[in-house]
């Protein structure tokens, strides 16, 4: 592989303008398909195989007027103090709004009326209209959002204390800004890293431009792949990340290749030769974490995840060709000023840098460094012992705002039930019997339950072959005791019975993507074994690997919990209102932390295999490893944490809480293991660590991403076997 990529580069650099018209111009295409695109993505949340899903679609199969997945709004009215809400003249604005909402507007498929729908609490102060949409929230037009603004500006000019909620009010995740205060962090990172403008703004622009392929396609192909709105999204987090950190390691070996006294063709070949292999290798553990999340058979997780791992191959495609074009353009001014000026002092011992100082550091005392960071991550993972998984709702929103205020309004004057009812299906037609019957039945049964408040009258679609049953539990929505109730009417009535709504699908949601969480985790950590056990030919580096990735994910979920769970540290993040773990959030941080986590793994470890593999002591590869690779790895872990830190200030609270996770994931496993525990192990081990049984010595294939083959191949003569030059320390 190094001898194809060492050719790639060098045509690449010969070739540069070429290669640099086609990237241009596949980002134009791209970015014309985008513009003409002109669905903002379909947002309805299916579970497939599970109950709620079943109910969920006999509803829209049988009751196609109540359009199941179109969005729905709650409107709460109450009365100032002293009043009741069905005096003339506050019921009187409360009828004007029901009628503003339904007048003239296609996409309302019903509004109902509190006082013929009996929707006014017990106390006569509180109302709600409840308005469903035949359109989800994302497609709902200017008309109808301002329809529901101008219904809350004249029921509080009336003097009434108005408040909505429901999916309605849902906001599509904005875009740019967080992207471009990642972009802004990392460029300084990267000025510090290079001390050169040039070197700098390289992985900038490349990733940018990887990016923009990747999440124009993206919104190019939303309508027809049915892509949700937050794809594009969590696609430009992670591809920006990787973008940057690609292109990095690959114009760090270019300047370390001119160090050395390569001309520039033949520094830009062995870069690519060299760092573009773990280039290659540490984008397909991510591509295997981030496609790996079909299994869950979660739609919109299996999207994500592909959406992703798309623009993680460009990419790993941009770092092997544009930027060694790229470098062909940028000449000598890659390097800094200082390096440009300075002459080569063959011969001369360099001083050791940070890299070779805390590696030494490490060696002397592995048992101590590797104590301490391993109980250090261990406490930080406590909270995951408190972890409790939901999806959010308007009950999580800050208390500021008017879902949240509309939620408690309807918890304090009807009951925390209502907020999130259960709707119990009675399919008749699956044993022919008699569905009225039925429901009579299946509400006596229902009624007796523990923790139910309320169960409505039956409803009948035309066909008189099904029943629709709300079951009113007497708690909130995220209550166990709501959970209980909603296995218990499983356990209680007969197959043909279904339970769907939130709350129903909240929960199957969590317990599928528990129940695939471990072999998930099986899954990808298998594949990546394989795929490392190639790369460095060792069974216990890539054990190594495994085993920090475990940490490092525990301690980014224990994180998690402390501050969007427990509250830790809230302000600082701008987390105004505690609530449960998403629970894709798991299983998600599992995916792209691996990949990611592996990253470094290649990185740094692919340098100690290369100079082991050019005959040092084990001991002595990873003082090399780190003098080479610790500067680089560390303002590439810089670059991630700053890139998905930009993302903490988004208003969607799923990007939110996923930009905070891999932050802190990337500086538990950068620095905590890849940078501590890993020659901490490396040290213990000693010659053990690169022992690999001969009969699997002989069966696994070469991939040589030492570049190895690079000493002996004929365009590569400079690099002659065995030669060993102590540099002038150029910052790399």
């Amino acid at each position: 592989m190094a001898t194809f990529l060492y050719r790639l580069g060098r045509w690449s650099f010969r070739k540069r303008r070429l290669v640099a018209l086609l990237w241009v111009a596949l980002l134009a295409v791209a970015g014309v398909g985008a513009v003409s695109a002109g669905s903002t993505g379909n947002n309805t949340f299916s579970i497939p195989g599970t109950e709620a899903q079943k109910a969920f679609d006999l509803l829209d199969e049988r009751f196609p007027d109540m359009h199941a997945d179109g969005a729905q709004a709650n409107i709460v009215f109450r009365a100032p103090a002293g009043e009741k809400i069905t005096a003339s003249d506050n019921k009187r604005t409360v009828e004007a709004a029901v009628a503003e909402l339904g007048r003239d507007n296609r996409q309302v498929a019903a509004v109902l009326d509190p006082f013929t729908a009996h929707a006014v609490s017990q106390d006569g102060t509180t109302a709600y209209v409840v308005v469903s949409y035949n359109v989800q929230f994302s497609e709902m037009s200017d008309t109808s959002l301002d329809t529901l603004d101008q219904v809350l500006d004249e029921g509080r000019h009336a003097g009434l204390t108005v408040e909505a909620g429901g999916t309605a009010l849902a906001e599509i995740p904005e875009a740019g800004a967080a992207e471009i205060i990642g972009i802004a962090l990392a460029a300084v990172v990267l000025v510090i890293t290079f001390g050169s403008l040039v070197a700098s703004g390289l992985p900038l622009v490349t990733a940018i431009i990887g990016v923009g392929i990747g999440v124009a396609s993206i919104m190019a192909l939303t309508e027809v792949l049915d892509l949700s709105s937050t794809t594009p999204t969590l696609a430009s987090m992670i591809g920006l990340a990787v973008g940057i950190d690609y292109a990095l390691f690959i114009v760090s070996r270019y300047r370390s290749e001119l160090a050395e006294g390569r001309d520039r063709e033949e520094a830009a070949g062995l870069a690519v030769g060299t760092a573009g292999s773990a280039v290659v290798f540490a984008g397909l553990t991510v591509l295997i974490a981030l496609a790996a999340l079909a299994v869950v058979n979660i739609p919109l997780l299996t999207k994500m995840g592909l959406a992703a791992a798309g623009t993680v191959a460009i990419a790993v495609i941009i770092a092997l060709t544009l930027v060694p074009a790229l470098l062909g353009f940028a000449g000598r001014r890659v390097l800094g000023r200082k390096d440009r000026k300075g002459a080569r002092t063959a011969g001369l011992p360099s001083k050791p840098n940070m890299g070779t100082r805390w590696a030494r550091f490490v060696l002397r005392r592995p048992v101590s460094v590797l104590l301490t960071a391993v109980v250090a991550l261990g406490v930080i993972a406590v909270p995951v012992g408190d972890l409790t998984m939901g999806l959010p709702g308007d009950g999580d929103q800050p208390l500021s705002t008017t879902q949240r205020k509309a939620y408690d309004m309807i918890a304090e004057s009807f009951g925390p039930g209502v907020n999130g009812p259960l709707l119990v299906t009675v399919d008749a037609a699956a044993d022919g019997g008699d569905v009225k019957a039925e429901a009579a039945r299946v509400s006596k049964t229902i009624t007796g339950l523990k923790d139910v408040a309320a169960v409505g009258p039956a409803t009948f679609d035309k066909a008189g072959r099904t029943a629709i049953l709300t079951v009113v539990p007497t708690t909130a929505p995220d209550s166990g005791r709501t959970e209980t109730l909603l296995a218990d009417i499983r356990h209680r009535t007969d197959n043909n019975v279904m339970v769907t709504g939130m709350t129903a699908m909240k929960v199957d949601v969590s317990d599928k993507l528990n129940s695939a969480l471990a072999p998930y985790l099986a899954l990808v950590v298998g594949l990546a074994f394989v795929l490392l056990t190639l790369v460095f030919r060792s069974i216990l580096v890539p054990l190594k690997a495994a085993l920090g990735f475990l940490l490092s994910v525990a301690a980014s979920l224990g994180a998690v919990v402390a501050v969007f769970q427990w509250g830790w540290a809230a302000d600082l993040f701008g987390v105004e209102q505690t609530s449960p773990i998403m629970s894709m959030m798991p299983i998600f941080m599992v995916g792209v932390v691996f990949g990611l986590a592996m990253d470094y793994e290649v990185f740094l470890v692919t340098r100690m295999r290369e100079a082991h593999v050019h005959g040092e002591s084990p001991r002595q590869a990873v003082v090399t490893g780190f003098r080479h690779g610790a500067r680089v790895v560390t303002a590439a872990a810089a670059i991630m944490i700053c890139v998905f830190a930009g993302f903490i200030g988004s208003n969607d609270p799923m990007v939110k809480m996923i930009g905070f996770g891999l932050a802190f994931a990337v500086f538990a496993d950068a620095f905590l293991v890849r940078m501590t525990i890993v020659p901490a192990v490396l040290a213990l081990l000693g010659q053990r660590a690169w022992w690999l049984p001969k009969w699997l010595d002989k069966v696994l294939p070469n991939v040589d991403v030492e570049g190895e083959g690079l000493v002996k191949h004929p365009e590569a003569g400079s690099r002659a076997s065995g030669e060993e030059h102590e540099t002038a320390e150029i910052r790399v």
